[in-house]
């Protein structure tokens, strides 16, 4: 059945279109048939929802995340990533690298988007730099993004050769292609457990000191304007020396952007004090000066954007000694929750801000459409309820991972439609 509901008395915010007011919002098939501070005239068969208590924003978009296929479909699939991406209010997701194999090949970039055809969340490819992730040689970036990559990063693995890294920059120049780095200099961090500092002494784990994550940063930058400014975005930054350095490079006019991840501006290394292994990532959880600087730069605009790093895995993987469990959370279903509750409601930030960090700025940087929310625009669209207060329970993920350490977190701000592709997926929190 096509579908055909009108949003009664919705909060409609769109930066896209300078739009903060309540109108009535008629979606039919696939577009918005009307949009209006007017009582609109609908037919018989149109579902009506009483949205006094909802907002409307254009579709959420997530730009890194891992979606595990192929080859480790054990933790996730393509499917299961895409449904807890609607269950959690995004439409639009782009799926990192290190998968096995690697997307460093054009069949498998084309793999990953016929098999995500059909899915209301939309999936992008970001492609490697380097063939297998192994920082040896450079993959076929201009034929990857030919078929379809949106950008290149070796994540979970950083490029730590600079004269590689270079190489990349020079690669991707005439094509203004757009390449990203996990930074994160391993010399300083093998065997790394968590944050090097307070805590970790205490806890008699090895640490990764901030600077490992800084040098890289910094050289990249460096690199990117060696080569005629070019385009180069900083993946789930976590230290304040990080916010300094990016923020410092945009005064001087580079085409540097960055991402932030809820986990970093809502937890610190505290969170892994009873050994919680739900809180072992990577880049690990910081400290409190680490958590401010990260909302100061969500607050004046150095931060561009906020992504989950959306790490599934496996129980057995989780649930061993600390410093043996596997680095990373799921996150798909509470980054809604985490940003209404620890940056909105907290008043660092207005909705506006929200709906540019978590659909529109990322849209921005990879080079996609933009959405509108008018009049015969094509509808995709998060609906939210902002005030609305919840407890997440992670065991109603529908990711095939449960690796969260935000389970019976207490939220205020919750998904509830994801739109697009003329679907409309409830989300089931």
């Amino acid at each position: 059945m096509s579908l055909n509901v009108l949003f009664e008395n919705i909060e409609i915010i769109s930066p896209s279109d300078s739009i903060h007011e309540r109108r009535n919002l008629w979606i039919k098939g696939d577009s918005i048939h009307a949009s209006s501070r007017q009582e609109v005239q609908v037919d018989a068969a149109t579902e009506r929802i009483n949205a006094q208590d909802l907002a409307c924003l254009p579709g959420l978009f997530d730009m890194h995340v891992h979606l595990r296929e192929p080859g480790q479909e054990y933790k996730e699939t393509i499917q299961s990533g895409t449904e807890s991406a609607a269950n959690g209010g995004f439409t639009g997701v782009c799926c990192m690298p290190n998968t096995v194999p690697a997307i460093d090949n054009a069949p498998t970039v084309e793999y990953i988007m016929n098999r995500a055809k059909e899915t209301l969340t939309e999936v992008l490819v970001c492609a490697a730099i380097t063939k297998e992730r192994a920082g040896k040689e450079l993959a076929p970036m201009l034929e990857l993004k030919e078929h379809g990559a949106v950008m290149f990063s070796d994540d979970g693995a950083c490029v730590m050769n600079a004269e590689m890294m270079n190489r990349a920059f020079k690669y991707l120049k005439p094509v203004n292609g757009l390449i990203s780095q996990h930074c994160e200099e391993h010399t300083l961090t093998e065997g790394f457990a968590m944050h090097e500092g307070t805590v970790s002494a205490l806890l008699g784990l090895k640490g990764y000191p901030s600077i490992a994550e800084e040098i890289i940063v910094a050289r990249d930058i460096m690199l990117a304007a060696h080569n005629g400014n070019c385009r180069y975005h900083v993946s789930h930054m976590s230290t304040a020396g990080s916010v300094e350095l990016v923020r410092q490079a945009k005064l001087r006019g580079q085409r540097v952007t960055c991402e932030v991840t809820p986990h970093h501006f809502v937890l610190t290394d505290e969170a892994v004090r009873h050994y919680n292994t739900n809180a072992k990532m990577n880049p690990p959880l910081r400290t409190q000066e680490d958590l401010n600087a990260i909302i100061m730069g969500i607050k004046d605009g150095t931060v561009d954007c906020i992504a989950t790093d959306h790490a599934p895995h496996a129980v057995h993987e989780k649930e061993l000694e600390f410093a043996m469990a596997m680095n990373g959370i799921t996150g798909l279903e509470t980054s809604v929750g985490l940003a209404m509750t620890y940056l909105v409601h907290a008043g660092h930030i207005d909705m506006m801000r929200f709906a540019e960090l978590m659909s529109t700025t990322p849209r921005e940087i990879l080079g996609l459409e933009t959405i509108h929310v008018q009049e015969g625009a094509k509808a995709n669209l998060t609906i939210i309820a902002p005030r609305e207060e919840w407890t997440f329970e992670g065991g109603k993920s529908l990711s095939k991972s449960k690796n969260t350490p935000f389970g019976g977190f207490a939220l205020k701000g919750k998904p509830k439609f994801a739109i697009n592709r003329g679907m409309m997926r409830a989300c089931v929190l």
